[in-house]
């Protein structure tokens, strides 16, 4: 195996799990962060760069093509997670979550792309989350920008045929990573002028024992290590636990309002 790839958010996680079976298969594997992580194989090479800002992003991506001469696949990992009520998350905070989780992930396709155009057979894979098809409670602003992760892998996955790229999404559900302890709330939580604390306190319990008894890091990582070896994957994947990808059938079948009052009950959500 003589394939580069290109992973972002590479420190913890997905990023970091997927970096380190992706090596031990043979490839080449290169990773974007903003902080260092010593914990790493010496095989895999760090670029500290910020997928927000776009010089670095090039810088990045010139680094790895001077020293490989190509990229053949690039993972968009790199995201964090804003949870609180619509109404209470502030213009920054919007804007932050979507600046890191979707035009984090344009920055790197633009500059890479380029590249990717030399390769037969290159590959992007865009990390989403069960919550880029269905919006949920108190992680609105997160879910929009999963969305709009999903539409637009929809619509490059279009523009890319001519060129023989593929573009993968991957969609998570609950695991158990670092992003449970880094979330940044919102002023719903402890804010005596907010009318959502108490259900975003009730609710937020829920998410988090949701993603504390989830997968290990590791599990979605050799899945997609099997994917990329795969002459002709899928356009998106749900690696999730047997109940949530049974809810992912059931937002498709059920009338709206039904599906609604099903995850609210799950969320702690009463009328």
């Amino acid at each position: 195996m003589d394939k580069v790839a290109l992973i972002t958010g590479i420190s913890t996680g997905f990023g970091k799990a997927t970096s380190e079976i992706l090596s031990v298969k043979g490839y080449r594997v290169y990773g974007i962060s903003r902080n260092q992580n010593e914990d790493l194989a010496s095989t895999i090479k760090v670029l500290k760069a910020d997928v927000t800002d776009v010089d670095s992003v090039r810088k990045a991506v010139d680094t790895v093509v001077a020293k490989e001469g190509r990229i053949d696949i690039l993972v968009n990992n790199a995201g964090m997670g804003i949870s609180g009520s619509v109404e209470d998350s502030s213009t920054a905070d919007i804007r932050l979550q979507m600046e890191t989780n979707f035009i984090g992930y344009i920055n790197m396709i633009q500059a890479v792309l380029p590249v990717l155009r030399r390769n037969n057979g290159a590959t992007i894979v865009n990390i989403s989350s069960i919550g880029g098809i269905m919006g949920l409670p108190y992680q609105g602003i997160y879910s929009a920008s999963k969305y709009a992760v999903e539409g637009m892998s929809d619509a490059l996955r279009m523009e890319l045929r001519p060129f023989k790229i593929n573009v993968i999404v991957i969609r998570p559900g609950d695991f158990f990573t670092n992003f449970t302890a880094s979330r940044k709330k919102t002023g719903s939580e402890g804010a005596a002028s907010s009318v959502y604390t108490n259900q975003f306190s009730k609710t937020l319990r829920v998410i988090e024992n949701d993603e504390k008894n989830g997968f290990p890091p590791e599990f979605l990582a050799r899945k997609l290590s099997k994917i990329l070896a795969t002459k002709n994957p899928c356009q998106s994947y749900s690696i999730a636990s047997v109940e949530q990808k049974f809810a992912v059938l059931l937002k498709r079948i059920l009338p709206g309002k039904l599906f609604s009052k099903i995850i609210s009950s799950h969320y702690a959500i009463k009328p």
